[in-house]
């Protein structure tokens, strides 16, 4: 480009060639920002403001990176966009992957535990529900919080449990004293329906 007034702030005449979304800086925010000195992506950091400052930054990027930092020609410009762009996807893409470890992760963590096992139990022993979802019964993904403080400990869990007949949703709150788990609550609500079997009175 013969006339090129990149980085110069207000001054700075933006090529058309420029113009457009930039994945990088929606994807990458206050990184982006860093690496093309453009500081106001620390907004992405005050509640509120946050999520127009991403969208901001999808539409504008192009514009304040090419104001803020001296470039060598358009075609420089859009090579190092382009390869923020990968960067932001390939980052989005491990963390989607860090979170699908850690949900299954603590999903392996639940069904590996006493209380579920001991729930479970439960279920499968109890002549109602079998009857009233059919066998086999097959259960589904865990959540809920579980915590322990040496002897002591709580947890509160559910899943769900589908069978021939129908699904429901297992609830259980059990606690840890002395190092032994007991449950406290036990209900197993089926769906679509306000049916229930409570196999351990909740205290």
């Amino acid at each position: 480009m013969d006339n090129n007034t990149s980085g110069q702030g207000k001054d700075s005449e933006i090529p058309i060639e420029i113009q457009g979304w930039n994945w990088g800086a929606f994807l990458l925010s206050w990184i982006w920002g860093i690496g093309n000195n453009t500081y106001r992506t620390f907004w992405v950091f005050f509640p509120f403001v946050n999520f127009f400052m991403i969208i901001a930054l999808g539409l504008k990027g192009n514009e304040w990176a090419w104001r803020h930092r001296k470039w060598e020609s358009v075609e420089h410009f859009k090579q190092v966009q382009r390869k923020w762009a990968k960067g932001g996807l390939i980052f989005i893409g491990v963390m989607l992957l860090l979170a699908l470890v850690m949900v299954f992760g603590i999903g392996s963590i639940f069904k590996n535990s006493e209380p579920y096992k001991m729930s479970i139990s439960h279920v499968t022993n109890s002549q109602k529900v079998m009857s009233r979802l059919g066998t086999p019964i097959e259960t589904g993904f865990v959540s809920g919080s579980m915590q322990t403080s040496g002897p002591d400990g709580l947890a509160n869990i559910a899943y769900s449990i589908e069978g021939p007949n129908g699904e429901a949703t297992v609830a259980v709150k059990a606690v840890m004293d002395m190092s032994t788990w007991s449950i406290e609550c036990l209900i197993v609500n089926y769906e679509d329906t306000n049916e229930k079997t409570i196999l351990v009175p909740c205290n």
